[in-house]
């Protein structure tokens, strides 16, 4: 394909985004490069020079040739939206920037959304909070704007009316099954399944019996642990169609002593492209039944590793400063493991920061180190499966916990593999297990009692990878701060 002339850039462009959709913007990149190197003022080839840099994770450049694009065309809304979303993935100040997209006419809920983050991000998530309010009372059955309130009011504190703007959407359009719905999930993240069932009463009473209404029942009484009332709840349903759902009604028969049940059940899904959403379960059940497959899932300790890099991710008191002013801006999140901490919002190994950039390069080195050592590749297996190109990450944070601080019990299902950084800990961390991270021990929920595979000791410097699919959770400490990132690894395409 030749790149001059106006009607090649056309073809580029297309093709471009096409191949940036489909993954191949690192085998893309070097003849985007050369096209906007021959279409310099060709604003579209700056764009997919960006695209394939942010898609990559390579924020830097991306942002340098977001912002010639929209220099070549300043009228252009989706590449202003583009150069805020890609300043505020990269740590940099974007406030200005998202709004100067609003004012374009990128009124769009991504670029409003957007803008409200960047002022979270600016310590003014108060302001934030007001604009959403006004804007899910005028747009009520708006559910992205519900959603993201509910989780802005939890992360400030707010732990009994969080999910009010629900009852406004409710009451003006009470037929919006959708609306009934994501309240129900905003409450089961909450773990408040005595207001689910009230408010699946409203919803019956507003829309008649339907089977939405009776799935969000049987799901909060199975979290109640009411074994029984569930059992007919889940029968009155019908066959299980998708594994989400099949995930929920393992933790059910878990929870109800039946773990043969649960393993034949389980089984039954495990050729599901989203399977890694009942692996968790399966290991429970296995190790349970002593069915000796559990040893092949999770029993080889090349699964587990542990690498002391602190040597090479420079000062880690500089790096405990700049998380500590990330968690200044932070709150307990609502749909995540923290108890007693806070948890940085955003991808944090995008930032552009230097102590961060530092952290991430140790970080893949070590990834890649991991991977290599792996048994050799499974078609069957979660986590054994052969690298196909660079490291990705599906998300990045840092948590920081304080006094009787801990992770409850979890696990990630949908990254490949998980981990925990540790940047800071208390001088005295305890005898036993105190502070430990804990590998294989089932959430408390599920009433198991299963030993853990694995207690880690954490150090400062200490990087611990292991199945994303894996358990996982922390003891408590008794005081002092414990400072972690923790990232999940993309599964291999």
């Amino acid at each position: 394909m030749t790149l001059e002339g106006e009607a090649s850039a056309d073809a580029v462009y297309a093709a471009g985004v096409e191949a940036v959709n489909a993954g191949r913007e690192v085998e893309a990149l070097p003849f985007f490069e050369a096209a906007a190197a021959r279409n310099p003022d060709d604003a579209r080839m700056w764009q997919l020079v960006g695209l394939a840099h942010r898609k990559a994770d390579d924020l830097a450049p991306a942002l340098v040739a977001f912002e010639r694009a929209a220099r070549l065309a300043p009228t252009d809304a989706l590449l202003a939206h583009s150069v805020a979303r890609t300043r505020m993935e990269a740590g940099l100040p974007a406030v200005d920037q998202f709004e100067a997209a609003l004012a374009l006419g990128a009124n769009d809920e991504w670029t409003y959304l957007g803008w409200l983050a960047a002022l979270c991000a600016e310590g003014r998530c108060e302001q934030a909070i007001e604009a959403l309010e006004n804007q899910v009372r005028s747009f009520p059955t708006w559910m992205a704007g519900h959603g993201t309130l509910a989780r802005m009011r939890w992360m400030r504190g707010d732990r009994e009316d969080f999910a009010r703007s629900y009852e406004g959407a409710a009451a003006a359009a009470p037929r919006e099954l959708a609306v009934w719905s994501q309240w129900g999930d905003a409450l089961m993240y909450a773990e408040r399944y005595d207001a689910v069932l009230a408010m699946v009463a409203r919803g019956r009473a507003a829309n008649g019996a339907l089977m939405a209404f009776d799935t969000i029942e049987a799901l909060a009484v199975a979290e109640k642990g009411e074994i029984e009332q569930a059992d007919r709840l889940f029968a009155a349903l019908g066959p299980v169609q998708h594994v989400a759902m099949a995930a929920h009604v393992l933790r059910h028969l878990i929870r109800a002593g039946r773990p043969a049940e649960a393993a034949a059940f389980a089984e039954s899904w495990l050729a599901d492209p989203d399977a890694h959403l009942v692996w968790p379960y399966v290991s429970l059940a296995w190790r349970q039944t002593g069915d000796p497959r559990w040893q092949w899932l999770e029993g080889d300790e090349r699964q587990i590793g542990i690498y002391d890099i602190g040597d090479r991710v420079g000062s880690l008191d500089a790096l405990a400063e700049r998380l500590r002013a990330l968690h200044a801006v932070s709150g307990q999140p609502l749909e995540q493991s923290v108890r007693g901490g806070t948890q940085t919002e955003g991808a944090l190994l995008s930032r552009l920061d230097p102590e961060i950039q530092a952290l991430k390069a140790a970080i893949v080195e070590s990834v890649e180190r991991h991977i290599a050592q792996l048994p050799p590749p499974d078609a069957g297996h979660p986590t054994l499966r052969a690298a196909n190109g660079p490291v990705r990450f599906t998300g990045s944070w840092s948590v920081r916990l304080e006094g009787t601080g801990f992770h409850s019990n979890h696990m990630h299902p949908a990254g490949w593999i998980s981990s925990a950084f540790y940047v800071s800990l208390p001088e005295a961390m305890g005898s036993g297990d105190e502070g430990r991270l804990v590998l294989g021990e089932p959430q408390a929920h599920l009433g198991l009692d299963l030993a853990p595979l694995r207690v880690i000791e954490p150090k400062p410097g200490r990087l611990v990878l292991f199945p994303s699919t894996m358990w996982h959770g922390t003891r408590p400490f008794a005081a002092g701060e414990r400072m972690s990132v923790a990232f999940d690894v993309a599964r291999p395409s």
